[in-house]
């Protein structure tokens, strides 16, 4: 049976309701009906769907609930994962969101593929990534070009 598609992601977060609200106010997710869990936390969503799964970071039995992180895992950045990304529509408009919110991004253009991306960081330093596909060309106000990167050596595959 193959995996069909990512459910979720759980972030530990620092401080849970400033979290909750950088993913509601600034990515547009909003808050979905959750289980009792026997800790406090957030089921977050787009379109019925669950994306984001958090709790707070520092709470009682905490290595009975978080089965990733330990009391001793780093209480910022994203440990061994370097970013989660998503699907998101309307660069233009994210972007304006963005900057109204004040949130830093660092934006990258890959015109083969008529990719814009936008990378941000969440309140605990988890990279974000929102990729929106159909880009015809890079917006005014510009990013890295993929096509213009330095390349590393080519990698034998399997």
């Amino acid at each position: 049976m193959p995996v069909t598609e990512l459910n979720h992601y759980f972030v530990r977060a620092n401080d849970l309701e400033r979290t909750k609200n950088f993913y509601c106010d600034v990515l547009g997710f909003e808050v979905m009906r959750r289980p009792d869990f026997p800790f406090p936390g957030y089921w977050l969503g787009v379109n019925g769907k669950i994306q984001v799964h958090m709790g707070p970071a520092g709470v009682p039995n905490q290595e009975l609930y978080y089965l990733g992180t330990t009391p001793k895992s780093a209480t910022d950045n994203s440990g061994v994962v370097d970013h989660i990304a998503f699907l998101a529509s309307d660069h233009e408009a994210m972007a304006k969101r963005l900057d109204e919110k004040g949130v830093a991004r660092r934006n990258r253009y890959f015109p083969e593929f008529k990719l814009y991306q936008m990378f941000l960081k969440d309140p605990d330093g988890l990279v974000i990534e929102l990729n929106f596909f159909g880009v015809e060309e890079a917006p005014q106000w510009g990013g890295e070009n993929y096509a213009e990167m330095p390349r590393v050596g080519e990698v034998e595959r399997a």
